[in-house]
């Protein structure tokens, strides 16, 4: 802190990230319900005033700890996402990138948090659907497909249909699973996961050559 002034921008941004972290901490720990901004601002040990300085109310909050979170769990900017023209290849990446980050344990409780408490906060929701990255993870697929349409080297009717159908595919189950709603999955079946989803995506039920 500057002496008899306000914070430098280095403590602002120290102080930004403190309540984060205990946001974070409270909102998958105990809900979203039950996480008050008091309880927050008692876990930093600032003032409510302090606290309301950089968040309007709790669903600003929450909006930035799910947007933290995201971003945290994107891929290194130097990973390559859609490089290369094979597409069952540069397929499997993408669903292996997304898999891992599904899984994770921060993803995992996030998921459950939403499924518990949505239907009494809808604005969680609104939330979720403009920070969440599926719609960003939509659009790249389909700009893939789309890609693979205009070479002539696939044929479908709607990309992003095609590319919601997609990540269903390559989520749904294993992070059912992971919630235990299941037996979770074991490491060989993981790793097989994105493999055995691009096949399927790309093959269907046709009769074709055995997979590889």
């Amino acid at each position: 802190m500057r002496q008899g002034g306000r914070p430098s921008r280095e403590a602002s941004e120290q102080l930004g990230e403190l309540i984060l972290d205990a946001a974070t901490d409270l909102f998958l720990t105990h809900g979203f319900g039950a996480t008050s901004i008091e309880a927050v601002a008692q876990r930093v040990r600032i003032s409510k005033r302090t606290f309301y300085h950089r968040f309007v109310d709790k669903p600003a909050l929450f909006a930035a700890v799910l947007h933290r979170i995201i971003k945290r769990l994107r891929p290194a900017a130097g990973i390559p996402l859609i490089e290369g023209n094979d597409l069952q290849t540069l397929l499997e990446r993408l669903a292996t990138l997304i898999l891992r980050a599904a899984l994770s344990p921060q993803a995992i409780a996030l998921h459950r948090l939403i499924v518990a408490e949505s239907a009494r906060f809808p604005k969680l929701a609104e939330v979720l659907a403009r920070e969440g990255a599926t719609e960003e993870a939509i659009t790249l697929i389909a700009g893939v497909l789309e890609r693979e349409m205009n070479a002539g080297r696939i044929k479908l009717d709607d990309t992003v249909f095609a590319a919601q159908q997609f990540l269903q595919m390559v989520v749904a189950l294993p992070q059912r699973r992971a919630m235990r709603l299941g037996a979770p999955m074991s490491k060989r079946e993981l790793a097989e996961w994105p493999r055995k989803v691009v096949y399927l995506f790309l093959n269907g039920c046709r009769r074709n050559e055995p997979m590889r």
